[in-house]
C-alpha cells in the first residue's frame, strides 16, 4: 500500500460523517482530465507512511467519525482489504472511492462488509467510454462494477465530472439509461487544479447551463440525480 497524501478533516467527502482523506498513489486509468496527476504518473512523489498514517487516526479517535480513501485509485492495492480492516478496527467508517475497473477486488469489498459507503465514477457513456478513462479494454470491468454495486447492499453512489471538451447533454441521456433506477448520481463541476494529467489548458468547465441541461436529460430515468459543486 503506497500513500500519497493525507486531509486532515473534510465535511463534504464522505456524506454525513466528519472524516479525514487519505490518498493511494498509482492509478490504471489515464483520464486527460485527472486533477490528480502527481498521484497516477510521479514517482518521485512524497510519500505517507502507513505508520504515521495510523499514528494519526489513533490521535484522532472521538474527533473523527471517518475516514475516505480516494487516489489514484486505490483497488489498485491488493491489500486493500487488509488497510481497510485496519482502520476499521480503531472505530472509524470507511468510504471507498473507486473508477470500477478491479470488480472482484470490489466484490471483495462489499462481501466482506468492510465499506461503509462507496463513490464510484462513471466518466461518460458507454459510447465515449475509453476515449474518456484514457485507456482501451476497460468498459466491461466497469459495467462489472456498476452491476455488483447496484446488486449489493452497501449504500453508494455513482458520479460524473462534467468536462466541457469531453462531454455533451446527449452523453448524459445515455449515462441515465445505464443507471436507471439509482438512488444517488451526481453531476460535479470540473476543477482546474493546476496538476492536470494532460497539462496546459486543454479542458474547462462547463457553463452552469449546460450542466442544467446534462441534468434534465438525466432525470428521465433518475429523477434524483443532482448536480454537485456546480453553481
Amino acid at each position: 500500500m503506497r500513500l500519497g497524501g493525507l486531509q486532515k478533516m473534510t465535511l463534504l467527502d464522505f456524506p454525513g460523517r466528519v472524516a479525514c482523506t487519505v490518498f493511494t498513489v498509482g492509478c490504471n486509468f489515464r483520464c486527460p482530465f485527472c486533477h490528480n496527476s502527481s498521484l497516477v504518473v510521479s514517482p518521485a512523489l512524497p510519500e505517507l507512511s502507513q505508520d504515521d498514517f495510523f499514528a494519526f487516526l489513533r490521535k484522532r479517535q472521538g474527533l473523527l467519525e471517518g475516514v475516505a480513501i480516494t487516489g489514484g485509485e486505490p483497488l489498485l492495492h491488493p491489500d486493500m482489504p487488509e488497510f481497510i480492516e485496519k482502520i476499521r478496527a480503531l472505530g472509524y467508517a470507511v468510504k471507498l472511492d473507486t473508477n470500477g475497473s478491479f470488480p472482484e477486488r470490489l466484490k471483495a469489498v462489499l462481501d466482506a462488509k468492510l465499506a461503509d459507503y462507496v463513490a464510484m465514477d462513471v466518466k461518460n457513456s458507454r459510447e465515449k467510454y475509453e476515449q474518456t478513462a484514457g485507456v482501451p479494454g476497460i468498459l466491461p470491468a466497469v459495467e462489472r462494477s456498476v452491476e455488483l454495486l447496484r446488486a449489493g447492499e452497501t449504500p453508494f453512489e455513482f458520479r460524473t465530472t462534467l468536462v466541457d471538451e469531453l462531454h455533451e447533454p446527449e452523453d448524459f441521456a445515455a449515462i441515465g439509461r445505464w443507471l436507471a433506477g439509482v438512488e444517488r448520481y451526481f453531476i460535479q463541476g470540473f476543477v482546474d487544479s493546476g496538476d492536470i494529467l494532460a497539462g496546459g489548458d486543454a479542458f474547462h468547465a462547463a457553463t452552469p447551463e449546460k450542466a442544467k441541461a446534462c441534468l434534465e436529460e438525466v432525470w428521465s430515468c433518475v429523477p434524483t440525480a443532482k448536480l454537485r459543486g456546480i453553481e
